[in-house]
């Protein structure tokens, strides 16, 4: 089983992201849960949400304490949480950033090769118009761990977001997909 914890603020699409997630697992043939954990559910208040993704019934439905893979949808959360908390040997980092991952201040050591950067906001906001990197975030996600298809994400955000604004954000996912490739040679 391989559990993900994301960080983001509310506003950002966080938990529309662990559903895209988890739709875009389950149509690759796993089994999926997504699930937020909310403080003050109001807009710009730090979020966290958890999925699992594996080939057999997932009994846990507690929270994520040692992640395999953290997502970290706004980067000012470094400042001011531990987001690395307990995270596995050998897990790896996704930042919606600009910045280079050695320009990244995290609470805890990590090693720079397992974090990887995407600027998910300004993509978000360039195909799309809005600033919420949730779809781009997925699309990130599947490049860079291949835990699931970029199909199958696309598919997850037309689903989720019908028309128009689900074609733009599945264009915006395909972009980040395709620059997490990219970023391998």
């Amino acid at each position: 089983m391989k559990e993900i914890r994301m960080h983001g603020r509310g506003g950002q699409g966080s938990f529309a992201a662990a559903e895209i997630l988890a739709v875009a697992a389950f149509e690759d043939g796993k089994i999926s849960q997504a699930f937020p954990s909310f403080g003050s559910e109001r807009m710009g208040a730090p979020v966290q949400t958890f999925v699992r993704l594996s080939d057999r019934k997932i009994r846990s439905r507690n929270h994520i304490y040692e992640p395999d893979y953290v997502i970290i949808m706004d980067p000012t959360l470094i400042v001011d949480i531990d987001v690395l908390k307990g995270m596995k040997s050998g897990g790896l980092v996704l930042v919606n950033t600009e910045k280079k991952p050695e320009e990244l201040k995290f609470k805890s050591e990590l090693d720079f090769d397992r974090i990887r950067v995407i600027p998910a906001t300004r993509i978000a906001r360039e195909i799309t118009g809005k600033a919420i990197p949730n779809a781009v975030m997925m699309g990130a996600f599947a490049g860079f761990t291949k835990e699931v298809s970029i199909a199958a994400i696309k598919r997850a955000v037309m689903e989720r977001f019908p028309g128009k604004v689900g074609e733009l954000n599945a264009e915006g996912a395909k972009k980040a997909y395709s620059m997490m490739k990219e970023g391998e040679k």
